[in-house]
């Protein structure tokens, strides 16, 4: 299967941590790879093996945190036929199909102790031994193991094996986060955004709306780049108008009015391009409707109240009247009669 993702982005932090994979490359050691979610620890694992002398030998990819702690071993190592209940026939493990290549460990500070214990035989001596087997097997395995989790603070709290670590870390590449990327979160959008739309069979590319670049350059991307292809992605196979900027963005694809437990005006406003704590509906009010505040015009006081809630929500949704009305739980038919009533209908970004 072909990739579909490659490596994009001109912020010196990523680049530097690309290079240091480029150089590392070609020389047969293990690579350790660090990284939160979605930084892209499995395309350096590529990149690694792709510049070696190994290129044209296996990349087996094994993720520990997938299996349960009871298969991991035989996974990894193999087995022999009647090893353990179910075990009706003889399998090879991930060393063994990954000899002369290259084996990607990801996840790798959730291997459990035992299984930590025959990694490292594995990588001091070179062999393994299938569970239920009395002789172990030769295998040439390049060793390329990623994880989000600090790794020395796991050796002295005992979870991680200290030697282990040291065979393990001849070079380590640590990914930046995409929030530390300056620069690149535009350029992946672009690329993603082109691409979504190249798909959708569009005649061109709109590209992003001023507001809508803003709110996407300003998130904080726990999720990295993974999750910016998706609500990049998201957002282009939503938008109606492929002639016009996409200004709609929503980085929370659960959030809805109508998420169980969640506060219908919270849930809808983090879905238009702004988190929902900047959407306040008491901000900005005229002291006059302010609640609490004395007035001798109840009439005016709740008039002026309600102009400045239609305003504030009409901003914090970017002036998309469907989100609009989402976000303060009316219909569309509702958000229109009420702006005529306030005299909106004509309101415009600033």
């Amino acid at each position: 299967m072909a990739r579909t993702q490659n490596f994009i982005g001109q912020s010196l932090p990523f680049l530097d941590a690309v290079e240091r994979a480029s150089r590392a490359a070609p020389l047969n050691r293990p690579v350790l790879v660090i990284g939160e979610r979605g930084t892209g620890k499995e395309l350096i694992a590529e990149r690694l093996h792709h510049l070696s002398g190994r290129w044209a030998g296996p990349l087996v990819t094994m993720n520990c945190a997938a299996l349960p702690e009871n298969l991991i071993e035989a996974e990894l190592f193999g087995h022999e036929a009647g090893a353990f209940t179910g075990a009706a026939k003889t399998r090879k493990g991930r060393f063994e199909e990954a000899d002369g290549g290259t084996l990607f460990l990801d996840e790798l500070a959730t291997l459990s102790s035992p299984a930590q214990d025959r990694l490292l035989r594995a990588v001091e001596y070179g062999e393994v031994t299938r569970i239920g087997a009395s002789r172990p097997v030769k295998v040439d395995v390049r060793i390329v193991a990623a994880t989000n989790e600090h790794l020395p603070r796991l050796t002295d709290e005992g979870k991680f094996r200290a030697d282990l670590l040291d065979r393990l870390s001849f070079e380590v590449v640590t990914l930046p986060p995409l929030r530390l990327r300056q620069g690149d979160v535009s350029l992946l959008a672009e690329h993603f955004g082109r691409r979504m739309a190249s798909e959708l069979e569009w005649g061109g590319w709109p590209g992003f709306s001023k507001t809508a670049m803003i709110a996407l350059e300003t998130y904080g991307w726990p999720g990295n780049v993974r999750e910016l292809r998706n609500v990049v992605e998201r957002a282009v196979y939503r938008w109606d108008s492929p002639e016009t900027p996409i200004s709609a963005i929503q980085f929370d694809p659960f959030a809805s009015p109508w998420s169980l437990g969640a506060p219908a005006v919270a849930a809808s406003a983090a879905a238009v391009g702004a988190p929902a704590a900047e959407f306040d509906p008491g901000d900005n009010v005229p002291a006059a409707a302010a609640p609490g505040i004395e007035t001798n015009d109840f009439r005016a006081a709740v008039h002026s109240y309600g102009r400045a809630i239609l305003e504030q929500a009409l901003k914090a949704n970017r002036f998309n009247q469907r989100a609009t009305a989402a976000a303060l739980s009316l219909s569309y038919d509702q958000l229109r009669h009420a702006l005529k009533r306030h005299k909106l209908m004509d309101s415009e970004p600033a």
